[in-house]
């Protein structure tokens, strides 16, 4: 064996690492290094010292040792109570193991050691004065090592046992002594230790700063604190009461609590040393004390968590509500991207649809499927922009707007907001309510929205706003874009019915305290008070019919008269009395001069009865039943394109000059206006004009212009509906409306032949039937031979699957 190989008992140590030149006292416990020790006293007293790579370990393998050590030197050895033993040892020298020779009883390890090299060029004398200079530095800042451990190393000569000496003064991770300890070569291991010994220096330099700070801080709160323990012994001697104090403390106290913003906290504060400084009782520390009221009370940072089990909200959405598949889709989609993007905004959607289709109670449903709190605030009326974004607080009884106090009501930072009604806001000299609610409705501004009275940002961006109308012209365009808009369109019969079964009927039942056993509807009865008791979009007055049933049982059963009570269509009219209205509202007969349009209004689609007479006279057109300026307008095209069209339809070309027009739309006190009325026209005075009546079981809606093109118009799903509640067989419609028919339920588009037109000739040519008998005001001039007209190649759909709503 060469000089520098010897075997050696090898003493594991757990987080310690012992270099070269170090005197270190060891306390020994477990067998094995204990045994090596003695074996290490009978033999020179050189040991072999490896730190473990886990302290943790208590009976660590080979593979759980560094192999690069130190080989120390025994000095001093004292048995402790309790078994253990204390050594002192000195380090001798680096060593590798080359094997392990034994593992028991003790750890015996064949090493090579490494002898220190005092090679001193110019590079290691200048990696030696740089680390002197900043471990000078270090133990400067740093306070840990004593001033005097630096005057001991400043005289040191050897490069080698510098370094090993600077690092074991230095509070490092095993890890990077380690490092230190395997760098054999002098340079290697300098410019190891001076890197460390920078990297010490910047982490002190950081923590002195800290700790500057941090005494500054503590010095400014004892200052304040001495300040105030000061003032309130001066209020006292000059017999003041301390409410004042006490109430500043009280709201400080809050402030702390509430998780304020940084900004908002600092404004808060500012306002409790402004009511520190007024007499109690002056009227501008109430307004401060409002103020703080509302700062404190509002969710700067509470917030509930969302219930993204899709299939939960799911069942949630279908429990409440029956239908609206559109509207659960779009909810379940921002669930969906709620799991993979956790920080999105809130979507801002807008349920536009007639009365009584759910919309106010679709915004509960959602709530209710997030897991979220509900607000809702209803903006019908609302004139005053006040009424969005406060008052200033130099009015009396100034107050946060409709936005903040529903945040306030929520207590929480996401709800669900309702704003209901928004198309029914106005404008006056007070200000435009509906551009205050740009900022709150749009999601790149609401994430500070600013309040008068609140003045300072409030975040809105995780608020879900939900706004509902009635229709969609009277909303702001600027105010619309912001928005997603979802249309809800009014419930078929078969929807309906199932809305009644499921939860109107329910409802009533609990509300006027009866259960099924008392009060049985039918599904028959319910058909039949949709059919002639009701005619609406929504299902309020289905509601109040049903109410008005579960009424009528409630007096008859307290009453006495029987205990229990079946409705069904046979005796429905002992509750609800003679039917208000006619199921199939369609002419029993083809008229002349008579067309069935087809309208749109607030409340859904309905029918709309077209009239045309004709009286001798100048050619006069008169246009009554309340009609609007486009609705006249489109009265006049049709005029002009029946004139243009006379030789072909066979009327006299002088008619105009000979005869008096009167069309007239009924039940004249409603308003009505659009051009999709445009060709019922058409077809009733070609009727009049012509003497061929119009076929009673079709229906129409489209705009004509004066070359008799058919352009196309919207709310065609809820016109169609009208058409089949009226008993419509066949719906004539402009071709471009063909994609319309997809929203159209499948049990509706089975029961109806749509027609598909470009043109008024096709529709005069499928509406109009044969000449009968002329007008005998007409007898008296000979007709013109009409030139045919080609009969159009319709479209009828193919009947879909889907549940037939007996007639």
């Amino acid at each position: 064996m060469s000089a520098s190989q010897r075997v050696l008992p090898l003493l594991p140590l757990r987080g310690i690492l012992v270099f070269p030149f170090m005197v270190i006292h060891l306390d020994v416990g477990r067998e094995k290094s204990v045994r090596a020790i003695e074996e290490a006293m009978i033999r020179d007293r050189f040991i072999f010292l490896a730190t473990q790579k886990d302290a943790q370990t208590d009976d660590p393998g080979p593979s759980d040792i560094y192999q690069m050590g130190t080989v120390a030197e025994v000095k001093q050895l004292l048995k402790l109570p309790g078994g253990t033993i204390r050594v002192l040892v000195e380090g001798a020298a680096r060593a590798r193991v080359v094997r392990y020779l034994a593992t028991d009883p003790y750890f015996r390890v064949h090493v090579e050691q490494y002898p220190e090299v005092h090679v001193k060029t110019a590079e290691v004398e200048a990696l030696m004065r740089s680390l002197v200079h900043h471990f000078e530095q270090y133990v400067k800042l740093s306070k840990r090592i004593p001033p005097e451990t630096v005057v001991s190393i400043v005289n040191l000569d050897d490069p080698g046992r510098l370094a090993d000496v600077i690092a074991a003064h230095l509070s490092l991770r095993i890890e990077d002594k380690q490092a230190i300890l395997e760098a054999v070569n002098i340079t290697e291991r300098l410019e190891k230790l001076c890197a460390i010994v920078v990297r010490e220096l910047e982490i002190v330099e950081l923590e002195r700063r800290i700790n500057i700070r941090v005494r500054k801080q503590m010095e400014k709160t004892q200052k304040e604190y001495y300040l105030r323990e000061q003032m309130k012994a001066i209020q006292k001697e000059l017999g003041e009461k301390e409410d004042r104090t006490a109430e500043a403390e009280e709201y400080r106290e809050k402030i702390a609590a509430a998780g304020l913003p940084p900004e908002v906290a600092e404004k808060a504060l500012k306002e409790v040393e402004k009511l520190e400084k007024m007499p109690p009782m002056a009227a501008e520390a109430t307004v401060v004390r409002n103020y703080l009221d509302w700062l404190i009370a509002l969710p700067w940072s509470n917030s509930t968590e969302d219930r993204l089990d899709i299939k939960a909200a799911e069942a949630i959405l279908e429990e409440d509500h029956y239908g609206l598949h559109k509207v659960k889709e779009r909810i379940l989609e921002y669930l969906a991207i709620r799991q993979l993007a956790p920080h999105m905004k809130g979507p801002i959607l807008c349920f536009i649809g007639p009365p009584g289709v759910g919309k106010t109670s679709l915004g509960k449903s959602i709530a209710r499927a997030l897991g979220r709190k509900f607000v809702r605030i209803s903006l019908g009326g609302v004139r005053d922009e006040a009424e969005i974004r406060g008052h200033r607080r130099t009015y009396v009884g100034a107050l946060p707007g409709r936005i903040i106090q529903g945040m306030r009501q929520a207590g929480s930072k996401n709800p669900v907001f309702l704003l209901d009604e928004i198309d029914k806001m106005s404008t006056d000299f007070r200000g435009d309510p509906a551009s205050a609610l740009l900022e709150v409705l749009d999601p790149e501004q609401n994430v500070g929205f600013s309040d008068h009275y609140i003045e300072v940002p409030f975040d809105l961006s995780q608020v879900m706003f939900i706004t509902t109308a009635n229709v969609q012209h009277t909303i702001p365009r600027a105010l619309f874009d912001r928005m997603e808009v979802i249309y809800i369109s009014g419930y078929t019969e078969e929807e309906k019915v199932q809305i009644a079964l499921r939860h109107l009927i329910p409802k009533q039942l609990k509300e006027h305290g009866l259960n099924e056993e008392m009060l049985k509807i039918s599904e028959g009865a319910v058909r039949r008070i949709i059919r002639e008791y009701t005619r609406e979009s929504g299902v309020r007055n289905l509601e109040r019919q049903i109410a008005t049933i579960c009424r009528k049982t409630a007096k008859d059963i307290v009453g006495g008269r029987y205990q229990r009570a079946k409705v069904s269509a046979g005796n429905i009219n002992y509750y609800l009395g003679t039917p208000r209205f006619r199921y199939g509202m369609a002419e029993k007969e083809d008229e002349t001069g008579v067309a069935t349009g087809l309208a749109w209004t607030e409340v859904g689609g309905d029918t709309l009865a077209v009239e045309v007479g004709l009286c001798p006279g100048k050619g006069q057109l008169t246009l009554t039943g309340k009609m609007g300026e486009v609705m006249k307008e489109s009265a006049q095209a049709a005029y002009s394109y029946v004139r243009s069209r006379a030789r072909q339809l066979g009327i006299p070309e002088d008619f105009h000059e000979r005869w008096d027009i009167h069309i007239h739309i009924p039940e004249g006190a409603i308003p009505k206006d659009g051009p999709s009325a445009g060709i019922a026209m058409a077809t009733a005075l070609a009727s009049a004009l012509t003497g061929r009546k119009v076929r009673h079981e079709v229906a129409m809606t489209g705009e004509i212009t004066l070359r008799g093109r058919v352009l196309p118009v919207g709310g065609i799903k809820e016109k169609v509906l009208a058409a089949h509640r009226a008993g419509i067989k066949k719906v004539i419609l402009p071709i471009e409306n063909r994609k319309d028919l997809e929203e159209i339920p499948r049990n509706v588009k089975g029961k109806i032949e749509f027609v598909f037109v470009d043109h008024m000739d096709q529709v005069l040519a499928f509406a109009l039937r044969e000449r009968e008998l002329a007008p005998e005001e007409l007898a008296a001039v000979p007709p013109v031979p009409p030139v045919p007209v080609q009969m159009p190649a319709y479209c009828p759909l193919p009947e879909e699957q889907g549940t037939r709503i007996p007639s």
